[in-house]
């Protein structure tokens, strides 16, 4: 498995942005290739900075596409799958987290590196009936984030990014969603502050 790893990441180097689709589709779905999405984006982005947003969002793209197919599977009954997969009581806690928290648990989920259980929320997404634009919109945004976020690592430190990422890899994603929710909730505020005055205006 390892020696796959090692080709595929240098095959996926080769193709840019393509290359990053294929490897985030494949982990995604059945395969696990550990780092090599985090490893892929920071040497891309290290020689290319200013295609950080198109490498972003074609692995945000593939990671989506590969996720869909573990949801496909569940919400054509793969409750088997899942059980021999996961513990019953890890999918307990997590089947807990969707029920009280929706997407909301697979938009951080997909933000955040392993040892977060990401597929195990994809899974239940589709096990438990999550609609599917619902659930492709937040696999994109969380991945998105995520990877935006390293590249940016990448654009300020180089390669060096990776040893920061592999340290603090849960500390950058819960930075990177806290931020994305005070951009959202910054943008929110101007648009109803705007929507107040032109009302006023008008009035």
């Amino acid at each position: 498995m390892k020696g796959f790893a090692a080709w595929f990441k240098t095959f996926a180097l080769g193709l840019g942005g393509l290359g990053l689709f294929a490897v985030a589709f494949v982990d995604s779905s059945f395969l696990t290739l550990p780092e090599i999405n985090d490893i892929l984006i920071v040497v891309l982005v290290t020689r290319h900075p200013g295609r950080l947003v198109y490498y972003a969002a074609m692995q945000a793209l593939g990671s989506v596409a590969g996720s869909y197919v573990l949801y496909w599977i569940a919400r054509k009954g793969g409750g088997a799958f899942l059980r021999k997969r996961f513990s019953a009581r890890r999918v307990e806690r997590a089947t807990a987290l969707i029920r009280r928290f929706g997407a909301a648990t697979l938009l951080v989920s997909s933000l955040l590196p392993p040892p977060t259980p990401f597929k195990l929320f994809v899974l239940l997404a589709g096990a438990l009936g999550m609609g599917k634009w619902r659930f492709a919109l937040s696999v994109a945004t969380g991945r998105f984030l995520r990877y935006i976020g390293e590249g940016l690592l990448a654009i300020w430190y180089g390669e060096a990014a990776l040893d920061y990422i592999r340290e603090n890899g849960k500390w950058v994603g819960l930075c990177v969603l806290a931020a994305s929710v005070l951009a959202l909730a910054w943008w929110l505020a101007r648009r109803r502050r705007g929507a107040a005055e032109t009302g006023g205006t008008a009035a």
